[in-house]
């Protein structure tokens, strides 16, 4: 793989990837679910526009301007690689919707996530400040739509706009803070309360109590066993905070969901650019 770009992966779901020039988008788009015969939760059917990304809409009208001609949007299906490790980021991501996952490969092939990426954020913005390659790999880890601009497009924009330059600065400054977080919550804290934390990073991400997730890609999000989630799982259904069936989690009662979680949540919160 010589750059980052969506690569679909093998599976029976697939959401059809469409592009567009990024100025065409609607402004302010109310998003609407889209569930397919077989009830798999898709992208939204109504692609958001430049507002739904927080970073961009924070940006002047002048910096802005150094950009849209040069953003497109794309919908992402579920476990789209957006980069691996190593790769040269050739492509940025600003989220409209959804999340993207930053998972940590090891040499064995394990992995776990490191940091996420929803509507308040980008990925991969420090290949605007000059080349770079990514050093994790970056997953949709939800249904998704994003605006990407190529990175030697964001680097002509950041060298004419010292604002945009700070955003990227700035934000990576957050994902480096989230990593280190994420690090000591996955070394100190128990697999329930990680569970219950990723649950409810997702829950915001996803804007919905109910999340389509598989045992596989939540045991590489949380760096454990496929037996493991299954015994997380069942153990925290039976406290009545969710219901697990067939890859889908209903979340039922957020405030013992919340109770069970470590204090990582709402430091991460905090985190997190409002």
């Amino acid at each position: 793989m010589s750059g980052c770009g969506p690569t679909p992966p093998p599976g029976p779901h697939k959401i059809q990837s469409r592009r567009r020039r990024f100025s065409d988008a609607s402004p302010s788009p109310q998003e609407n679910a889209q569930t397919d015969r077989a009830g798999t939760h898709t992208v939204h059917a109504i692609e958001p526009g430049p507002a739904n990304n927080k970073l961009l809409a924070a940006v002047s009208r002048d910096d802005f301007t150094l950009l849209q001609a040069h953003l497109t949007t794309v919908g992402l299906e579920q476990g789209t690689v957006l980069c691996e490790a190593g790769d040269e980021v050739d492509q940025v991501y600003f989220p409209l919707s959804g999340m993207i996952s930053l998972v940590v490969v090891m040499r064995d092939g394990k992995a776990i996530e490191t940091a996420t990426v929803g509507r308040e954020g980008v990925f991969g913005a420090m290949a605007g400040l000059g080349i770079h390659h990514s050093r994790v790999r970056a997953i949709a880890q939800l249904p998704m739509f994003a605006s990407c601009i190529a990175s030697t497009q964001l680097r002509r924009a950041a060298a004419s706009s010292k604002a945009i330059a700070n955003l990227i600065i700035r934000y990576n400054e957050t994902l480096l803070a989230q990593a280190r977080i994420t690090a000591a919550c996955n070394a100190l804290h128990t697999v329930e309360a990680r569970f219950c934390r990723w649950l409810l990073q997702t829950r915001e991400r996803a804007e919905s109590d109910t999340i389509q997730l598989t045992q596989e890609f939540l045991s590489e999000m949380l760096g454990v066993r496929r037996t493991s989630v299954t015994e997380v799982a069942s153990k925290i259904q039976a406290s009545g905070a969710i219901r697990y069936s067939r890859g889908v989690i209903n979340i039922i009662d957020l405030a013992a969901l919340k109770a069970i979680s470590c204090e990582c949540y709402e430091t991460l919160l905090e985190q997190t650019p409002s």
